[in-house]
C-alpha cells in the first residue's frame, strides 16, 4: 500500500494510540494538517507554540501517556524550546513533530528555516531530522518508545516538507528494538536485601519520594513500603501526591520551601531512602550538610543520577514501581519485630516538630492571605481537583496548602520553573481528563505569560479554572530583593497588570474577583461551580512571603520562619 509521508505519519499516530495533539498549523506541516482532519484525532489549537508544548505536557502527566504537538518549521519550532526544555527537566515523555524545509533546501537559509536538531540536543532525551520517507514510520515509532522507556522525557522529530509530501510502500513496523540502548527496569536483589538490613536496624528512618515515584506508576508500592515498615515520607515538588499527604506519616515537601519537620528530619536520620529523586540544589541545600550523618539508599532508573549530587550507601537502579513491589516482597518475608515500640520517640520528635513548626499565617479581616485561598480550595474541591500551577510563591503556596492524596493530581514545571506553564497545563489535563475538575494556581506576573490561550481553553470548550493569587508583584523575586537586598523592588512591581475579569470576558470565559477575606468562598464555590472556563481574582496581601524558606546555599535546616 502506497501512502504519502503524511499518510504514513497519521497511521503510526493511530498505532501508538494517539488521542490529542496539541498544535499550530504553518506552510511546512500543512500537508499534516490536511492529513490529520481525515482522522478521528482530536486537535487542540493553541495561540502559542509554547503553549501546546506545555499542554502536551499537562495532558501526558494527568493521562499517564506520550503528549504530542505539532508546529511548523522555524519560529514555530523555536517557540517550543521552553516547553521541551521544561519537560526534559522534569521527565515527561513527550514527541514533538516540527516540519522543516524541504530537503533540498537544508542548509541554505531558506524562509523559516533554523537547525532545530541542533538547537534541541541539549534539552532532549533524542532528536531526528527525517531524511527519507522510508524511514518516516520507523522514526516516529522509535520516538514513542524512547520517550516513555526508562528515564521518560521529550523527542523531537523534525519532518521536511517534501518528506511529507512523497508516496511510498508502507508497512507497519511493529515492535522496536534497539542494541544500544537498555533500560535496567529490574534491580540487583542482593542492593535489595542490603535495604531491608538497613530497615531493620534503622531507629529514625525516612523515605525521601520524587517524580520518578509518580512516573513509574510506583504510588501503591511506596505507600505500602512507608505504612508495613512505620517509614514518615518526604517528596521533592515533583513528587507531591506520589504518597497521600493526609497520611499521618506524610512529612509534607523538603527543601528550599519544604516543611520543618521535613527538613530537620534530614539532619538526624539515620536511614534516607531516597525513590525515583535527582537531589536537586532546591531540595538539598548545602550538599555537605544534607543527610551528612545518614545512610542514604538511592533508587532510580537513571544510573547517571545516582552519585550525581550526593554520596549513596547502597546505589540501586531499576524502575521504582519494580524495585518498589520487590522491595516489598523481601520485607513482607523476614521479622521486623515491633516497629510502632521501635519507632515511637522519632514519631514522637516529628509530631513535636509538627506542632511547634507548623506551616502557619494568620488570616486578619481586611486583606486576604493567598495561603487561605488555597486552603479554601482543598476544603471546596476535597483534595480531588488536579492542580497546576505556574511558578513563583503561587507554586510553593499551591505545594504547601493543598494535600495531594493522588498521583497526577499536581502539574507543575518543577526542574525549569517556566512561567506561563500553569494555564496551558491546564488545558492538556483537563483534554486528557474531562470529567475532572481541573484548576490552575497563578500568580499576576506569571498568568501574562501565556494568558492568550484562555481562548483555547474557550474554543475547545475545555472548563479550566484558573485561581489568580494578585499581589501586584512578581512575587518571589520581590520576597528575595525584601530579604537579601534591603527592599530595594527593583522592576518587580508590576503596576500595569490587566483588569483579569474583563480578560477573561474578553475571550468569552467568565472573571470573577474578591478583595475581602469574607468573598473567597463564595467566589470559589461560583467560580468552581460554572461550566466554562473561569478566571477567579483573588486581591492579596502584597508583600506576603512564603515561608519557611533557605537561603541560597545554606544547609536546609537553617530556615527562616518569619
Amino acid at each position: 500500500m502506497k501512502l504519502s509521508g503524511a499518510q504514513i505519519l497519521m497511521e503510526v499516530l493511530k498505532e501508538e494510540a494517539v488521542d490529542t495533539i496539541f498544535g499550530y498549523p504553518g506552510g511546512a506541516v500543512i500537508d499534516i494538517y490536511d492529513e490529520l482532519a481525515k482522522t478521528d484525532i482530536n486537535h487542540v489549537l493553541v495561540r502559542h507554540e509554547q503553549g501546546a508544548v506545555h499542554a502536551a505536557d499537562g495532558y501526558s502527566r494527568a493521562a499517564g501517556k506520550v503528549g504530542v504537538c505539532l508546529v511548523t518549521s522555524g519560529p514555530g519550532v523555536t517557540n517550543t524550546v521552553t516547553g521541551i526544555a521544561s519537560a526534559y527537566m522534569d521527565s515527561i515523555p513527550l514527541v514533538v513533530l516540527s516540519g522543516q524545509v524541504p530537503t533540498a533546501l537544508i542548509g541554505n537559509d531558506a524562509f523559516q528555516e533554523v537547525d532545530i536538531v541542533g538547537i534541541t540536543r541539549p534539552c532532549t532525551k533524542h532528536n531526528y531530522l527525517v531524511m527519507s520517507v522510508d524511514d518516516l514510520a520507523a522514526t516516529v515509532k522509535e520516538a514513542f518508545y524512547l520517550a516513555r522507556s526508562g528515564r521518560p522525557g521529550p523527542i523531537l522529530v523534525d519532518i521536511p516538507k517534501d518528506i511529507t509530501k512523497v508516496f511510498t510502500e508502507y508497512k507497519p513496523v511493529g515492535e522496536v528494538k534497539l542494541k544500544s540502548y537498555n533500560p535496567t527496569y529490574r534491580p540487583n536483589m542482593k542492593q535489595l536485601k542490603k535495604i531491608v538490613d538497613l530497615i531493620q536496624q534503622s531507629e529514625r528512618p525516612i523515605i525521601f519520594a520524587g517524580g520518578g515515584v509518580i512516573l513509574s506508576g510506583g504510588s501503591q508500592e511506596l505507600t505500602e513500603l512507608a505504612r508495613t515498615a512505620q517509614i514518615p515520607v518526604t517528596t521533592s515538588l515533583m513528587g507531591l501526591g506520589a504518597f497521600p499527604g493526609s497520611d499521618p506519616l506524610s512529612l509534607g515537601m523538603i527543601g528550599m520551601h519544604g516543611t520543618y519537620r521535613a527538613n530537620m528530619c534530614t539532619s538526624v536520620c539515620d536511614l534516607l531512602i531516597s525513590v525515583g529523586v535527582r537531589f536537586d540544589d532546591r531540595v538539598t541545600g548545602k550538599t555537605d550538610a544534607f543527610a551528612a550523618q545518614s545512610q542514604i539508599v538511592h533508587i532510580d532508573i537513571d544510573p547517571t543520577t545516582i552519585r550525581k549530587n550526593i554520596p549513596v550507601t547502597v546505589p540501586v537502579v531499576g524502575d521504582c514501581k519494580i524495585t518498589l513491589q520487590q522491595l516489598n516482597q523481601l520485607i513482607g518475608e523476614v521479622e521486623l519485630g515491633d516497629l510502632g515500640q521501635k519507632r515511637k520517640s522519632w514519631l514522637q520528635q516529628i509530631e513535636e516538630w509538627k506542632s511547634t513548626k507548623p506551616l502557619a499565617y494568620e488570616q486578619g479581616e481586611d486583606a486576604i492571605k493567598p495561603q487561605y485561598v488555597i486552603e479554601k480550595l482543598y476544603e471546596q474541591t476535597r483534595g480531588k481537583a488536579i492542580i497546576t500551577t505556574e511558578v513563583g510563591q503561587n507554586q510553593m503556596w499551591a505545594a504547601q496548602y493543598y494535600f495531594y492524596d493522588q498521583p497526577n493530581h499536581f502539574i507543575t514545571s518543577g526542574g525549569l520553573g517556566a512561567m506561563g506553564f500553569g494555564l496551558p497545563a491546564a488545558i492538556g489535563a483537563q483534554a486528557a481528563c474531562p470529567d475532572k475538575l481541573v484548576v490552575d494556581i497563578a500568580g499576576d506576573s506569571s498568568i501574562q505569560m501565556n494568558s492568550q490561550e484562555l481562548a483555547t481553553a474557550v474554543q475547545s470548550r475545555l472548563p479550566v479554572k484558573v485561581v489568580i493569587l494578585n499581589n501586584g508583584y512578581m512575587g518571589m523575586v520581590r520576597q528575595w530583593q525584601e530579604l537579601f537586598y534591603d527592599r530595594r523592588y527593583v522592576c518587580t512591581t508590576m503596576d500595569c497588570a490587566p483588569d483579569f475579569v474583563k480578560l477573561a470576558e474578553a475571550y468569552g470565559a467568565v472573571g470573577l474577583r474578591a478583595v475581602k477575606p469574607v468573598e473567597v468562598e463564595s467566589v470559589l464555590a461560583e467560580g468552581l461551580a460554572i461550566p466554562k472556563p473561569v478566571i477567579m481574582d483573588f486581591v492579596v496581601e502584597k508583600e506576603e512571603s512564603v515561608y519557611p524558606m533557605v537561603p541560597a546555599g545554606a544547609p536546609i535546616t537553617e530556615m527562616l520562619l518569619v
